[in-house]
């Protein structure tokens, strides 16, 4: 029981950290910066992997598209095939978290669904770990270029996304590492045995019982003038 719960457990921590890698990789805010002026600011510049806009104080957005992926920086490149990644091994992790859990009736048998199981885990893991470099590695290049006292270009912060995507991270790391430990606490469990006596006859069931049953016969007194 203990070991379905942790399984149910591991599925929802796993699934919620999936939703929020997802959600990461259309989000706007990886990197933003303001323009502040004496009231209001002016200006707000952000950008993803996929675009760089600016916001005016009006709420009024330019975007402009990267144009080619060919001529993109070579970051940008593997935080979007990280990301991609961690997004198609969560999808396949969760159908076989969910066919590996002992609550459901696919599968086969227990040994079998905790294999599945752990196969679930270490496809988690390997995708909060896919997760987790991305936005590392994005979160890198931002700071390198914030403290870099040579760099004249628009320097920006670390966007919303960015922690989003190292929370989703964790969580299907903490939840893949909960799959991995449910086979081996199927192999520590007990086996219960069956000892087979064979089948015994009946005359043989009758004496038995014939002889644990006490005799409640009274004695039987005899006078000396009976054998006269």
């Amino acid at each position: 029981m203990a070991s379905t719960s942790a399984e149910i457990i591991a599925f929802l921590l796993t699934i919620s950290g999936w939703v929020l890698v997802s959600s990461t990789l259309p989000t706007d805010y990886w990197k933003v910066s303001t323009i502040d002026g004496t009231v209001i600011t002016t200006a707000t510049f952000w950008a993803n992997l996929w675009k760089t806009c600016v916001t005016d104080s009006t709420g009024v957005s330019n975007c402009k598209d990267f144009p080619s992926m060919l001529a993109l920086d070579g970051y940008i490149q593997a935080c979007r095939g990280l990301m991609i990644s961690a997004v198609c091994l969560g999808f396949f992790g969760a159908v076989f978290g969910l066919v590996g859990m002992k609550c459901t009736k696919v599968g086969g048998s227990d040994q079998t669904k905790a294999k599945i199981a752990c196969l679930a885990g270490m496809i988690f893991i390997l995708s909060g770990l896919c997760s987790m470099t991305s936005c590392s590695l994005y979160a890198n290049r931002i700071t390198s270029e914030f403290f870099d006292p040579s760099f004249v270009a628009q320097k920006y912060e670390l966007g919303a996304a960015l922690f989003i995507g190292w929370a989703g991270a964790s969580l299907c790391i903490i939840g893949g590492s909960i799959f991995c430990f449910s086979i081996a606490e199927t192999s520590n469990s007990p086996r219960r045995g069956y000892a087979y006596n064979g089948a015994a006859s009946v005359m043989s069931s009758r004496t038995k019982v014939h002889n644990s049953v006490p005799d409640k016969t009274p004695p039987k007194h005899f006078d000396k003038n009976a054998y006269v």
